[in-house]
């Protein structure tokens, strides 16, 4: 038992000797809790919603106000015309679209009866439920409102004065992987190239070979992209693998243009494993790597809006997720995969990425110092 405690003490000792490893152990866990315990969340932010009003009445009018106080819905524009509906679709302006028909209020006069179409944002398709249940219950309320205020015979739970009809964009069976499998290719593209760069300087730290590279005639630009470009090769062909069971098992749309797929995952890729190479750069043991690689990468999934809509957390771990670059492919992914998007959505995007790149990996080149590693 002696010998036993000797050993547990020893262990312990070894723990808090590096204070790297105590603030990994302690800090790192109560930091990551703090913050996905806001972020993590499947509630349905408010949507903002585009009003294609073609009666322009009085009852139209305290219809819009309706919705807009609803606390579900936020009007971003009222128009007469069809025109920039699709396009407020791609661009996230509006994740809903309700239609008024001509004579709306008449029909509703004339013959208590009156049609409205709501067209939803279905590419995740549960938040597009949410959306539409809520919806239908504004509707409700509001034809309710409606046959008191004009005496309607219609008494509440008879039927409602006004049919709301739903459509679907991008979307239209509701199929939730369409949603899900573009963000977890992504998410395992990122694993695997990130742990993987992250050990491969430290292993050559462990094994002692990195001395005989520290004495040969290379720079640290090309020790440092020749430990890079292998493995972003290998991160590509996963990539393609996925995206091929994807499409082919899975059955994920390809509306946009594949070839911006593998140029935005090519971008991406300098970014992550750039960021393992830093992390290689900083970490003196495969255990700190592990630590570091986790905690970030569990960060970076959770606050890419890969499985909960990043819209509803709090604006300040909105403003963490800006620095995410996992949020910015998913976001890549999903315009052009499932929305058929291009170079025009995508483009601020895909050079936002790049600049990252350049950056990541400049910081990685200073940081490794051949003759202090």
């Amino acid at each position: 038992m002696r010998i036993l405690r000797f050993l547990i003490w020893k262990e312990f000792l070894q723990v808090f000797r590096d204070p790297a490893t105590a603030v990994q152990i302690f800090l790192f866990p109560v930091f990551q809790l703090l913050i996905l315990s806001n972020a993590a969340t499947f509630d349905v932010p408010r949507a903002g919603l585009l009003v294609v009003d073609r009666d322009q009445s009085s009852v139209s009018a305290r219809l819009i106000d309706r919705l807009d106080g609803s606390g579900q819905f936020s009007v971003v524009a009222v128009t007469p015309t069809e025109a920039g509906v699709e396009q407020a679709f791609l661009d996230r302006e509006a994740r809903a679209v309700l239609r008024i028909p001509q004579h709306f209020e008449r029909d509703l006069v004339r013959t208590q009866q009156a049609s409205v179409l709501l067209s939803l944002d279905a590419e995740d398709g549960a938040a597009a439920g949410i959306l539409q249940t809520a919806a239908v219950r504004i509707i409700s309320d509001a034809s309710r409102d409606l046959a008191r205020a004009r005496g309607s015979a219609i008494t509440v739970g008879a039927g409602p004065a006004l049919d709301l009809s739903t459509s679907n964009w991008f979307n239209p069976s509701g199929n939730y992987k369409h949603f899900m499998v573009p963000g977890l290719l992504v998410s395992l593209t990122s694993i695997i190239g990130l742990l993987i760069t992250a050990q491969n300087i430290v292993r050559e730290k462990e094994l002692g070979t990195i001395e005989q590279l520290n004495v040969s005639p290379i720079t640290r630009t090309q020790f440092l992209l020749g430990k890079l470009v292998p493995f972003w090769m290998l991160a590509m062909v996963v990539f393609s693998l996925g995206m091929t069971v994807g499409v082919f098992v899975f059955g994920i749309p390809t509306r946009g243009s594949v070839p911006l797929v593998f140029l935005s995952a090519a971008v991406y890729l300098v970014v992550a494993l750039g960021l393992g190479l830093l992390i290689s750069t900083v970490a003196r043991t495969q255990q700190q790597v592990m630590f570091i690689a986790f905690f970030l990468l569990l960060l970076f999934l959770l606050l890419s809006g890969i499985f909960t809509p990043l819209e509803s957390a709090p604006r300040w771990a909105q403003w963490i997720a800006a620095a995410n670059p996992v949020k910015y492919f998913v976001f890549i992914m999903r315009t052009v995969l499932v929305r058929g998007g291009g170079l025009a959505e995508v483009g601020p995007t895909l050079a936002g990425l790049a600049v990252a790149g350049v950056a990541v990996m400049t910081l990685a080149v200073r940081q490794y110092d051949k003759r202090s590693s």
